[in-house]
C-alpha cells in the first residue's frame, strides 16, 4: 500500500469515465426465473407433439406425446474484497482515503467494469457452447451492412423478435455502420440545430449500446480484479435477444465497520464488499437468438 500525504491540497476525487454498467438490460430479462436455495436453478424443458389428421368416423382423438426434462444452470462468479482503513490515513490525506471515496472508486474502477467483462465474456462462451453463430470474417464499410442484413434475416427466419433484440458493439463497429456502402443519408440543417449522425437504431433493432473495448473481450483473468487474458480476443458486436439468456446477481453485500467494532479490525475502519453472480444461456433460445462477431 502506498499513500501520498500532503499538508494542504484539494481533497475532491476526480470522477472517471465509463463507469455506467452496459450489460444492465441482460439482468432484467426473464423476470420469472429466480435463483433460490443454492447456486443452481433448474429450468423445465417441456416438449409436446403436434397435430395429427382427424378421423371423422372416430369418436376419439389422436393421442399426443409429451415429455419433460430439466436444464441445470449454475452461478459461478463469487467475489469479495475488504479494505482496512487506518483513521490516521483518513486524516493525513485530507479524507481522500475514506470509506466513501474507496467505495466510490472501487465501484467505478473495479466492480462495474468487472461485471460487464464477466457478463459479455460469459455470453461468448455460452453462445459457443450452445452452437450460436460466431463470426470472424473481417468487417469493412463494404460488407458491414450485408453482414447486418444476414444477421437480421437469420433471426427473423428463426422467429426471433428483432424488436426485442439489443446490439452491443464497439465504437469502431458503429463507425463502420455510419459509413457503410449502400446506406442512404438525409441531413436536414435548415433548422440550425446542427448535424446529428448518431445511430440510435437500425431497421427493427431498437437499441444499440456501445461497450468500451476493455470490457468487450472473449476471455478474462479474474485472479486479482479483472484483466484481459492472453487468449482473449476483441468482440466487435453481440446481437442478442435478452430472453435467450439469464444474468443474475444472487447476493450483494456491502458493509462498513467503525474502529473498535471487533478485535479483528482494531482501530481501523473496515469496508467489505461481496457479489455473487452468473450468466448462462437458455440453450435452445441462445442458438437462434444470439450472433457474435469476434476478431481472430
Amino acid at each position: 500500500m502506498e499513500l501520498k500525504y500532503a499538508d494542504i491540497f484539494w481533497p475532491k476525487i476526480l470522477d472517471l469515465y465509463g463507469h455506467e454498467l452496459k450489460s444492465i438490460d441482460l439482468f432484467n430479462s426473464n423476470k420469472g426465473i429466480n435463483i433460490i436455495n443454492g447456486k443452481t436453478i433448474r429450468l423445465p424443458k417441456l416438449t409436446v407433439g403436434g397435430y395429427k389428421d382427424h378421423d371423422r368416423n372416430s369418436i376419439t382423438f389422436n393421442t399426443g406425446a409429451y415429455s419433460n426434462d430439466y436444464e441445470d444452470k449454475t452461478l459461478d462468479h463469487d467475489r469479495d474484497i475488504e479494505f482496512g482503513i487506518d483513521p490516521m490515513d483518513v486524516e493525513e490525506t485530507n479524507k481522500v482515503v475514506s470509506i466513501a471515496n474507496i467505495h466510490a472508486r472501487f465501484e467505478k474502477t473495479q466492480a462495474i467494469p468487472e461485471l460487464d467483462c464477466y457478463t459479455f465474456s460469459k455470453l461468448y462462451s455460452e453462445a459457443t457452447r450452445a452452437n450460436a453463430t460466431i463470426k470472424t470474417d473481417a468487417l469493412t464499410a463494404a460488407n458491414v451492412l450485408s453482414d447486418f442484413d444476414a444477421n437480421a434475416s437469420s433471426m427473423e427466419n428463426a422467429g426471433v423478435p428483432l424488436s426485442r433484440c439489443i446490439l452491443y458493439c464497439t465504437t469502431d463497429y458503429k463507425t463502420l455502420l455510419k459509413n457503410a456502402e449502400g446506406v442512404q443519408r438525409y441531413i436536414d440543417i435548415s433548422k440550425g440545430n446542427g448535424i446529428d449522425r448518431r445511430i440510435h437504431s437500425i431497421d427493427d433493432i431498437g437499441k444499440i449500446i456501445t461497450v468500451p473495448l476493455e470490457r468487450f473481450k472473449t476471455v478474462y483473468n479474474f485472479t486479482a480484479g479483472y484483466a484481459v487474458d492472453a487468449t482473449g480476443k476483441q468482440i466487435d458486436y453481440i446481437l442478442i435477444d435478452p430472453e435467450a439468456q439469464v444474468s443474475r446477481v444472487k447476493y450483494s453485500y456491502i458493509n462498513t465497520f467503525t474502529p473498535g467494532h471487533d478485535s479483528r479490525c482494531a482501530d481501523k475502519y473496515l469496508y467489505q464488499n461481496r457479489r455473487y453472480n452468473g450468466t448462462f444461456a437458455l440453450d435452445e433460445l441462445m442458438s437462434k437468438g444470439c450472433i457474435i462477431h469476434a476478431q481472430e
